[in-house]
């Protein structure tokens, strides 16, 4: 397989998870589940994360991150990773949603409306976050990363922008 896409399946279950928090407000049994991270705390008289960061969401996406990594890891037999896939695609997608909820906080901070974009910082929180949480046990080259960096930053501005034609968000980007 070639090395490169190896790279980018290594960080889907990043990408997957990022996107499930979407879903799993759609689901009526889960979906009930309301409780904010910040659990409503306010933080300058901001609200620390806002009421768009729910744990439902960390919760889906971590786990749909560990899916989403043992189902690649069928097809991507070139890590040589030695924790099983479904634990390594846990931390990337818990990585890849506590970056979005850092950067969250800081969008608060700087008075950047909940749902409106903070170009570029919306599209690279989750790719940093993912990175950051697997590099104590997959210290990735700097091509690797790069390779993700580019791919999945594409990547985002792709999705978003079909999410907004879905009519999944209010906004293209």
């Amino acid at each position: 397989m070639n090395d490169y896409l190896a790279a980018i399946l290594f960080f889907l279950p990043a990408g997957v998870s990022n996107m499930s928090p979407v879903f799993a407000n759609k689901i009526p049994w889960f979906n009930k589940w309301n409780t904010p991270i910040d659990f409503g705390k306010s933080y300058k008289g901001q609200r620390i994360l806002g009421d768009n960061k729910r744990w439902r969401g960390i919760v889906a996406g971590t786990l749909m991150g560990g899916a989403t990594a043992v189902i690649v890891s069928i097809f991507n037999t070139h890590t040589v990773i030695t924790i099983p896939p479904f634990w390594v695609g846990c931390l990337l997608g818990f990585g890849a949603l506590a970056g979005d909820a850092i950067e969250s906080f800081f969008k608060r901070l700087c008075k950047v409306q909940p749902g409106h974009s903070w170009f570029p910082f919306d599209q690279i929180d989750y790719i940093l976050g993912g990175l950051l949480l697997v590099w104590p046990i997959a210290a990735l080259p700097l091509w690797v990363v790069l390779t993700i960096f580019i791919t999945y930053f594409g990547l985002h501005l792709l999705v978003a922008y079909i999410a907004y034609l879905l009519g999944l968000k209010d906004r293209p980007l």
